[in-house]
């Protein structure tokens, strides 16, 4: 769809919507919410990823851990017991374990070669999983009769496109069925997502370029080999930086293909009537500053 005008967007009686920014910003708290109405299909990337794309190694890397214990591994080989993942939209811990952060195998890191790897399956998964908006758009309203659609998709999805590419793929085609909505933090909102990180430092995905970098100046300035790193260590070293990297990517995803809202208008948006609101007045502000 074209960035709409703001009285049509209001007037539409099927909005479609997708939110990107930082996680922790508010973009699976609003899908919640706006779910929880019985009018909106809540599509997430992440849990996509997790079942769709890259259940059936979230399940295997938890039989091979399982395998290392007899009792365990008796019970797998003769299909005694069932491990699955029990990922959901709020919890979606099993992906990001799967998905883990290198370093010193003693401290619960992955090799490096091993860690690339998985960060590799991860794109191709959220490439894949973004690309399936369109299809679960026309499942939502045919399959289940919603009229309205929001797709909450992961902090990573500015590092698998090309914002200033027209062009982009994976951009063109959520531009052309959803309006893209930035949640944009500010500077404490920033300082807290970090301070949060750095108590509980959880595994991401990185772009390339960008892991190679950050992993190489931290081998570098601490004169480590890599399975010496200690893999929080490394993981809060880099994720201030990722931020960093991150915002003129999604400031040019707004610019470019749609529209921004501050973090705290969000979060003051308890109800879906305030929350098209909102998105009616990022629509009547960009359309004054174009």
């Amino acid at each position: 769809m074209m960035i709409p005008a703001a009285k049509d967007w209001l007037a539409s009686p099927n909005k479609k919507v997708l939110l990107f920014g930082m996680s922790g910003l508010g973009k699976t708290h609003v899908s919640n919410m706006l779910r929880a109405t019985g009018a909106w299909f809540h599509y997430s990337i992440d849990y996509r990823i997790g079942t769709r794309y890259m259940g059936e190694h979230i399940v295997d890397n938890f039989k091979f851990h399982a395998m290392k214990d007899p009792f365990l591994a008796e019970l797998l080989r003769s299909d005694s017991i069932y491990i699955g993942s029990n990922i959901t939209f709020n919890n979606l811990a099993p992906l990001s374990t799967y998905l883990g952060k290198p370093g010193n195998p003693d401290l619960g890191g992955l090799p490096c070669e091993e860690y690339r790897r998985r960060q590799d399956l991860h794109r191709t998964a959220e490439i894949n999983a973004l690309l399936d908006t369109p299809h679960f758009i026309n499942r939502a309203e045919a399959l289940y009769g919603y009229p309205n659609f929001v797709c909450d998709t992961g902090g990573s999805i500015c590092e698998v496109v090309d914002p200033w590419d027209e062009n982009d793929p994976v951009l063109k085609s959520l531009a052309e069925n959803t309006l893209m909505v930035w949640i944009q933090g500010n500077e404490a909102h920033t300082d807290a997502l970090i301070s949060r990180f750095d108590k509980s430092p959880k595994p991401m995905y990185y772009q390339p370029e960008f892991l190679e970098r950050v992993w190489s100046e931290y081998l570098s300035d601490n004169k480590l080999q890599e399975n010496e790193v200690n893999p929080d260590d490394f993981v809060r070293s880099a994720y201030a930086r990722a931020l960093e990297a991150r915002q003129p990517r999604y400031a040019a995803m707004a610019e470019n293909w749609g529209v921004s809202v501050c973090a705290e208008d969000v979060a003051q948006a308890t109800t879906p009537d305030a929350f098209v609101a909102l998105i009616g007045k990022a629509l009547e502000k960009r359309a004054k500053a174009a």
